[in-house]
């Protein structure tokens, strides 16, 4: 038993090591994954195509908003000063309950606003793809929030992180990517508890988040108003809209 199975690592270590020559559908069965080169060549030409089909341009800047309790993560790109929706991600896994991050290890996914920066970008992640959301800003600084390594990844499996699966990563890492080195400075990422329709925000009228919500729906309303990116603040310890 121990030869065999030194022989079957031996067989997928090789094969990791020369993955060019394995047949992609083989590589996927065996967990290989592209390298970030190869990741490019295949997702390039098909955002490009995709994002033509809709008058929208690859490596134009790009806005990310991500819904916990619909599970689900939009992509928007810029077009013509206003944003348009791209494509809406089902999120694969994600930590805790709605409400905040509050300490570093509660497994707890964080909502607030955040930009990804390029040194944010982890092509060789763990995790397949991944982008730091830079938890904690400043807002959750000034409350004495605590926690690391809060990200968007792939590989579906999350303690305290937003995690796609591995195509979808692969797209919205690429287009990330694109937005940074077209000349965006930083993705904007916000991330909500739900969608903060005036009718959600009712029914979340008992929570003890619900001072911190308000916050948030501001921000998500006039984005919802204008399609333009509200320019965020944190004065007194709350977000502000300027």
């Amino acid at each position: 038993m121990t030869i065999m199975l030194a022989l079957g690592a031996g067989i997928f270590f090789a094969a990791y090591k020369a993955r060019h020559m394995v047949p992609p559908p083989v590589a996927e069965k065996l967990g290989l994954r592209a390298d970030i080169s190869e990741i490019r060549a295949h997702q390039i030409p098909i955002l490009t195509s995709q994002l033509a089909h809709s008058d929208l341009s690859f490596s134009a800047p790009v806005f990310i908003r991500i819904f916990k309790e619909e599970a689900e993560l939009e992509v928007w790109i810029e077009d013509d000063s206003q944003f348009s929706l791209f494509k809406t991600y089902p999120i694969c896994n994600f930590s805790g309950d709605l409400g905040p991050k509050l300490r570093e290890g509660d497994r707890q996914s964080p909502e607030g606003i955040y930009n990804v920066t390029r040194d944010a970008l982890n092509p060789n992640s763990s995790f397949h793809l991944s982008f730091n959301l830079g938890f904690p800003n400043r807002f959750d600084r000034s409350h004495d929030r605590t926690g690391s390594f809060l990200m968007v990844h792939g590989n579906c499996v999350s303690v305290g992180c937003y995690a796609m699966t591995d195509p979808m990563i692969e797209e919205i890492y690429v287009l990330v990517e694109a937005a940074l080195s077209g000349g965006q400075h930083a993705v904007p990422v916000h991330a909500f508890p739900f969608r903060m329709t005036p009718e959600r925000m009712a029914q979340a009228a008992h929570s003890p988040w619900f001072g911190f919500w308000e916050q948030l729906s501001t921000i998500y309303e006039q984005f919802e108003t204008t399609r333009q990116i509200p320019t965020v603040e944190v004065i007194d310890g709350r977000y502000a809209v300027n």
